[in-house]
């Protein structure tokens, strides 16, 4: 009777985030999810799957669609890798390595407007960059209003996660037994067969929680890119989350629903995908 109450515990303590979480994100999205198979909002007719099929003949949601994973596939690995690297720099240092770990982490607590006006002020047409480029007699470069905004956005992106990424790396890093490096030494491997055979394989579950929480962050993107390229962001910036912030202005929210649902399937699948290929891996 005892040993139940104390299993209890646990789950009480996470009920309020529970209840919060199926209250204002599972319920509303079960909810909407009616729409997907309707015509109209209010007194609509069954229409099967023919708004996914309006979906897919969507350009606009194929060019955000298209613009995502772009975004997705160079940033990400764009990320993981910097924030590897760096973490593996400060875990062999002797000393300050919480200095070093508190200066990456400086973006994440400087708040978002502050943060995207310094970006914008660096690449704005007669920005900063622009400024330093025509000293050394280069042309002013539209940064935002060409497809080089992509690269200005995956910085903001990389500088800002770079961070959250590098402490748990470090925590992985930290979980590494120092006795498999002495015995690697004893047998004679080079730093690079350490890496693979012992630090890449023990941060493999580190790795994918933080693939996941990159997909997942990358989603995110369209508060920086709003904020620093308006209503009306240049073609290649134009992401998923600029759709569906568009059907919801113009209240389409069958087009809406099921974007999200598409999205929502696509992240679970992603994830699941992840969690196998570790065990197998493992």
């Amino acid at each position: 009777m005892l040993k139940n109450q104390k299993m209890d515990w646990p789950f009480l303590f996470i009920l309020p985030s529970l209840l919060g979480f199926l209250l204002f994100y599972i319920c509303p999205f079960l909810t909407s999810l009616r729409y997907v198979f309707v015509d109209k909002p209010v007194n609509g007719n069954f229409v099967g799957m023919q708004n996914f099929i309006d979906l897919f003949q969507s350009k606009s949601y194929l060019n955000g669609l298209k613009n995502t994973l772009i975004f997705m596939g160079i940033s990400i690995p764009v990320n993981i890798v910097l924030s590897l690297r760096i973490s593996l720099m400060i875990h062999k240092m002797t000393g300050q390595k919480e200095l070093f770990t508190l200066l990456f982490l400086i973006p994440l607590v400087i708040p978002s407007g502050s943060m995207l006006y310094f970006w914008k002020m660096l690449f704005d047409y007669n920005g900063y960059v622009n400024n330093l480029l025509f000293r050394i007699g280069i042309d002013n470069v539209n940064w935002l209003g060409t497809s080089l905004a992509r690269y200005v956005m995956i910085g903001v992106f990389v500088w800002k996660s770079l961070g959250y990424n590098i402490v748990l790396f470090l925590s992985g890093l930290s979980s590494i037994p120092k006795e498999y490096y002495a015995a690697a030494k004893v047998d004679g491997a080079s730093e690079i067969q350490e890496f693979f055979k012992i630090t890449l394989v023990h941060l493999l579950p580190t790795l994918i929680v933080i693939v996941i929480l990159s997909i997942i962050d990358s989603f995110k993107i369209f508060k920086e890119i709003y904020l620093i390229a308006g209503n009306y962001p240049h073609d290649s910036i134009y992401t998923l989350q600029h759709f569906m912030n568009n059907m919801f202005h113009s209240l389409n929210y069958q087009k809406l629903t099921t974007a999200t649902c598409v999205l929502v399937l696509a992240i679970t699948m992603s994830t699941q995908i992840l969690f196998k290929l570790e065990k197998k891996v493992r």
